[in-house]
Order: structure tokens, then sequence, then C-alpha cells
């Protein structure tokens, strides 16, 4: 029995659709602690954000960059795969700055930027975040 052509590109859409359960996966969540008190984010479903979870759990010093974010040097740089050319941050979100491996908590929005890429979006707790710095800050991530 031969395969029609039809057949092959029903393979391969169920193919490829089996290959994105990955984008069906529950977003991740995380907690951030700041002398016991916390602020909890959902990271988003990119290879960015995916590469940032594989760190967790970690404890950064967060200092003040430019009076609207807060920053870190994470460990090592993360994925850029399929990222974006950058963005514009709104207030509560989570990024990576690619050329200095740094995270930025956003306390502002700020114009878009080339080479921030997003992780995620602080939803609750954000003033807990926005205090000056040096903090500490232990990030872990939120069991489903």
């Amino acid at each position: 029995m031969h395969s029609s052509p039809r057949r092959g590109a029903l393979a391969v859409l169920l193919a490829l659709a089996a290959g994105g359960a990955r984008a069906q996966e529950p977003p991740m969540k995380i907690r951030l602690t700041v002398d016991g008190q916390s602020a909890t984010a959902t990271l988003y479903g990119n290879a960015t954000a995916r590469d940032f979870a594989a760190l967790l759990p970690l404890t950064l010093t967060m200092e003040d960059y430019a009076a609207i974010e807060r920053v870190s040097r994470l460990p090592r740089r993360l994925s850029t795969q399929g990222a974006p050319e950058g963005m514009a941050p709104v207030a509560g979100e989570l990024a990576h700055y690619a050329p200095w491996g740094n995270l930025a908590i956003f306390i502002q929005g700020r114009p878009w930027s080339r080479s921030l890429l997003p992780l995620g979006r602080v939803h609750e707790g954000l003033p807990v975040l926005a205090r000056p710095g040096p903090y500490q800050l232990h990030i872990e991530r939120i069991a489903p």
C-alpha cells in the first residue's frame, strides 16, 4: 500500500502537533522573596524563560539601575533562541539583557530596547521588589 501525498502531509501535521505539546504545558509560576516578603510571577513560554527556569532556585543581589529597574548578573547567559530583537517592558516585567547577562525587573515601563528579552511578569507583590537596592532576592519555582 502506497501512502498518498495527502496522507504524508497529515502525518507531518500530526507529528508537529505532538511536538507542540510543550506549548500546552501550564505556565511556570515563581516566587521572588526579599526579607521574608514575597512576590509571585509567571514565566513566559519562550526558550529564554525556560533557560532561566533551569537556573532555579537562585539567590541574587539586586541593585538599582536607572531608577526604573532592579538588576543582577545571572550565573550564565541565557538562550536567545527564537528571541525577539528587543522589547518595551511594562512595570512588573522580568527580562534578560543579553549583552550583560543580567536579570532585570522593571518597576516602571520603558521604551523599546534592543537585546532586552522577555522572561515573565510579576502579577502580585511588585512593591516588594521595588524597594531600593541592593537587596538579596531568592527566586524559586512554585509547585503547580
